[in-house]
């Protein structure tokens, strides 16, 4: 048996709808809607299942992949006039660090528990949006495509090349049981103005889902800046901050449709940008820019078999043309950068209480670019995993091993883990294990703004571990987890000069640290939120002058807290993050300052008492309330106070049912759903179990 090899994997129980929990688990984290059963709070919770049927078939999913993970889920729908794209809504999760390049638009990347940002996977609905290694700009995802966000953090090794940190994967939005017709336009700041259109409906049996998304900002503002930061009392200077505006426009389709035991999916997704490059303060470059269009097609087919097995594949191919203009790289670079790639995954219950799962994915990628040289390789790996679970699901073992090509450098990728669920609410969790990364493909060719790549960078190695233990009640979830890591030739981003980043390997280096989640909903009307990371990062064998210093852009303190409250017609909200110094460079001798962010808001039903469709909102926000003055990454100043307005329509036309007492497209959808499930139960449930 498989599970005493690898000490097994404990995959999320994937019994009927009707009662999808652990036995053990908690009954007030969970309730059923649409068919499925999804999770009440927005915290950082032990254990999640997927909503329906159709996303339990996802197998690149964080929930279905590595259950027993450090995962946050965060609710974008109630998020959309907050949040003007995906990052805004990540770095409310603990061990997020957010790198700005300042203002709508511009450039925004994520690091986990200390690991790059280069190390973190970004997917949307399971497709990877970069290649292995290269750091997605989350800047280009809008809040208006989606549904949720899943961050899985540390140790994404079941992901293999380009998941080391851990891997985000972003969800779009889900069509009613009918037809749904929403719009949102946001007007603000430094004129700043975002626009999204789309519609979800049932299609030719399916799932149908179209967005259009768009974004302009002069993002012209002022800021103040300290010439000389060692006389004590200098008085600042205001600058202006010019060639910091940005130009959007983007879409995605999908359409899902189930023929039988198999479901298809197929989603486009594409955008075209336009930005200016305004540099960091020291060294401003008021003509650079650049322009961008990426495209992404992907199809995924899931079937279940009655002997409880299910067969998953996806395919996906995806373009990425950049030209830089007027730029340190001379008067223009155009690069093209393209992949391919496949997966195909096979899982199979045996017995009871065991399923074993196999997964081989392939691909290339390859770059264009003036040089001539048009570099490319290939990836390729495979994948084994066990799980086993143990006394009607309270206790669930599983462990993996994976091992991947990526041009000349082949990494190994064991990991193993567990989750207990006691009494009173109480569960623990615990995973251990090695990830392994080649410099990426980006990493050593790809120029990408203002990062350099580093052609004589080698492998990093990692060996992690974290302990999570977990408290959920009716009215209230607290949870803490402290993880470690210890790196060999880690590869991180430093600053480059005169304002540029670059890559390079430090020979060792550990990062350790602790999170601290809870959540508190002690009326329907008031819900409060509150997350800390401290984070402790040495470099172990180095040059002596970097000896036992801290990493760079690893802020040691980070605190994020929320609260929202009032009437279904009326809700109020208030924010404060917080995050420490940081430094910019190996030598600790430029660092970024601490600096603490209070957000406001109010949104608004406006035709509540007498309008139930189409459903109007009506949203204000204001950030950075005590006009903080503060830079990021090698000194990009930050916004200082900004207002924003959104008016946002939403209308759902549900679909009647057919005459005769037939069920709708859904209904048919969902019955088809608790059958396939109940044709497969879960890990230590019998088939007869309800």
């Amino acid at each position: 048996m498989l599970s005493l090899l690898f000490i097994a994997l404990a995959a999320t129980p994937d019994a009927g709808v009707e009662d999808a929990r652990p036995e053990g688990a908690n009954n007030s984290i969970w309730r059923l809607a649409d068919g499925g059963v999804i999770p009440l709070i927005e915290s950082d919770v032990i254990v999640v299942v997927p909503e329906t049927a159709e996303e339990r078939a996802t197998p690149s999913s964080p929930l279905v992949r590595d259950p027993s993970a450090a995962i946050t889920v965060r609710d974008a729908t109630h998020a959309r006039a907050e949040a003007k794209d995906a990052s805004e809504l990540i770095t409310t999760t603990p061990g997020s660090v957010l790198q700005d390049a300042g203002g709508a638009g511009q450039r925004k990347t994520v690091s986990l528990r200390g690991a790059a940002p280069n190390a973190v996977m970004v997917m949307l609905d399971g497709v990877p949006l970069t290649g292995p290694g290269a750091a997605m700009d989350l800047a280009r995802i809008p809040t208006s495509a989606l549904d949720r966000i899943e961050v899985l953090r540390g140790g994404g090794s079941r992901y293999g090349p380009g998941a080391m940190g851990g891997v985000i994967n972003l969800v779009t939005r889900r069509p009613p049981n009918g037809t749904s017709l929403f719009a949102d336009v946001t007007q603000g700041s430094f004129v700043t103005t975002q626009l999204s259109a789309g519609a979800a409906t049932q299609l030719l049996g399916g799932d149908g889902l179209v967005l259009l998304h768009g974004l302009r900002s002069e993002g012209t503002f002022n800021y103040l800046y300290d010439d000389m930061p060692s006389i004590t009392g200098n008085p600042l200077t205001t600058l202006r901050r010019e060639n910091n505006d940005a130009l959007q426009g983007g879409g995605l389709a999908r359409f899902r449709k189930r023929f039988g035991d198999t479901q298809l999916d197929v989603l486009a997704e594409g955008m075209a940008e336009s930005r200016g490059l305004a540099g960091p303060i020291q060294n401003p470059s008021p003509t650079s820019r650049q322009g961008s269009g990426r495209g992404t097609l992907s199809l995924r087919t899931s079937t279940r078999f009655e002997s409880g097995g299910t067969l998953s594949t996806f395919a996906y191919g995806r373009l990425d043309d950049t030209t830089f203009a007027a730029s340190y790289l001379g008067a223009s670079y155009h690069q093209l950068e393209s992949s391919v790639g496949g997966e195909l995954v096979f899982t199979q219950r045996i017995g009871s209480s065991n399923e074993l799962t196999a997964l081989v994915t392939g691909g290339g990628e390859f770059l264009r670019e003036p040089s001539g040289t048009n570099p490319a390789w290939g990836k390729l790996g495979a994948m084994l995993a066990d799980e086993l679970v143990l006394f009607d699901g309270a206790l669930s073992i599983h462990g993996s091993a994976r091992v991947d090509l990526a041009g000349k450098f082949v990494v190994i990728s064991p990991r193993v883990g567990a989750m207990l669920f006691l009494p009173a609410g109480f569960s623990i969790r615990a995973n251990a294990g090695q990830a392994s990364r080649p410099p990426s493909f980006s990493e050593l060719y790809v120029v990408q703004g203002t990062l350099l790549p580093n052609s004589e960078l080698r492998p990093e190695r990692a060996l992690s571990g974290d302990v999570g233990v977990a408290w959920t009640h009716d009215k209230a979830e607290v949870s803490a987890t402290g993880f470690m890591s210890l790196y060999e030739d880690l590869i991180s981003y430093e600053y480059y000069p005169p304002n540029l980043a670059r890559p390079f390997n430090f020979s060792a280096a550990r990062v350790g640290g602790v999170e601290v989640d809870a959540t508190a909903r002690p009326f329907h009307w008031l819900e409060a939120n509150a997350g800390y990371t401290w984070l402790d990062t040495q470099n172990l064998r180095d040059d002596p002058r970097y000896y036992l210093k801290a990493l760079p852009f690893r802020p040691k303190h980070r605190f994020h807290a929320r609260v929202s409250g009032g009437p279904e017609w009326l809700r109020a909200r208030a924010e404060i993050a917080f995050q420490s110094s940081q430094f910019m460079n190996r030598t600790e001798t430029l660092s970024i300052p601490d600096r603490a962010f209070v957000n406001v808001g109010v949104t608004a039903l406006p035709l509540f008492a007498w309008v139930k469709e189409p459903r109007v909102t009506l949203s204000a926000e204001l950030k950075n309330v005590l006009d903080v003055q503060t830079q990021d990454l090698d000194g990009y100043p930050l916004p200082p106070r900004a207002f924003f307005v959104t008016l946002g329509v939403q209308w759902d036309v549900q679909r009647a049912a057919p005459e005769r007492g037939l069920r709708s497209t859904s209904e048919e959808r969902q019955a088809q759903d608790k059958k396939q499930l109940a044709l497969a139960p879960s890990p230590g449930q019998s088939a007869e179990k309800p």
